[in-house]
């Protein structure tokens, strides 16, 4: 599936990420003289690293442990067929307890790892769980995964350039520690907001893929399964794990602008229409 639209958002947001990483190196190279080949292979060192232990951190977080498959056969053999429809490698299967019925995808093509919370396999039908597995294997073969980790590692390092620039390059003292830490937060704030409008319109993709797969009913109904359980349940989702989820939570409306995914409304009109168009 193509996604045209999906590819020209990341297109535009990766661009203007490039152009706050691009002021970084320019400030870094002007204030502090730290050469053009430094910065380049810091930035590549700091975003390999992040990809690398940020998978593991979110699975470590989950808890996920290695699915066996004599336990979990229909799982399998569902991720087994969806992922030779669409023509992706089978991603490492583990599942986890986490307090609420969710998933989460991390990795690329050819390196996924698909984790199912023991919840989601209670809760749903198999129609439905596989519509979820769908959902999970569709982040990776959309290579949106990779998106979110290189947008935040930009605005971590935005976060620590002017929180370095301010509380280290004027006179010392507590209070511009104090101001340096508020303005690593608003500048990483606004980075982010680039990086979860991605996070938002990817949802919206993956439904769609799930849907055309195993239809939109069985998608719908599994997101208003997990929405209702997961409104009800006290479990509360770590940091590294909340936005990778396929429910990651119920927003206020002035929350919305830094929510990682839509309104799960929105998301079932969605996949319904969805629905009326493919079957």
């Amino acid at each position: 599936m193509r996604h045209t639209g999906l590819k020209a958002r990341m297109a535009i947001v990766g661009s203007i990420l490039f152009g706050f990483y691009a002021l970084l190196a320019i400030v870094a190279f002007e204030m502090f003289g730290v050469g053009l080949p430094v910065i380049f292979l810091g930035t590549i060192a700091f975003a390999g690293f992040q990809y690398v232990f940020g998978k593991k951190v979110a699975l470590w977080s989950a808890g996920a442990e290695d699915m066996p498959e004599d336990r979990y056969p229909g799982i399998h053999q569902s991720v087994e067929r969806i992922s030779e429809e669409m023509d992706l490698e089978k991603p490492r299967l583990m599942v986890a307890e986490m307090g609420m019925p969710n998933a989460f995808a991390v990795g690329r093509r050819g390196a996924g790892v698909v984790v199912v919370s023991e919840e989601i396999i209670r809760l749903l039908d198999q129609d439905e769980l596989e519509a979820v597995l769908a959902h999970e294997l569709a982040h990776i073969n959309n290579r949106d995964v990779i998106m979110m980790v290189l947008g935040q590692s930009i605005a971590s390092m935005l976060g620590l350039a002017a929180y370095f620039a301010i509380a280290f390059t004027r006179e010392g003292g507590l209070g511009n520690i104090l101001v340096g830490y508020l303005a690593s937060i608003v500048v990483q704030s606004i980075a982010m907001v680039f990086v979860l409008a991605i996070s938002r319109y990817r949802e919206y993709v993956a439904d769609s893929d799930a849907a055309q797969h195993v239809g939109g009913s069985a998608m719908a109904s599994a997101l208003e399964k997990i929405s209702a359980v997961g409104q009800r349940s006290n479990a509360e989702l770590d940091d590294n794990v909340s936005a990778l989820c396929i429910f990651g939570g119920e927003r206020s409306a002035l929350q919305a602008i830094f929510a990682t995914h839509p309104p799960t409304e929105k998301r079932i009109e969605a996949v319904r229409d969805v629905e009326r168009t493919y079957f």
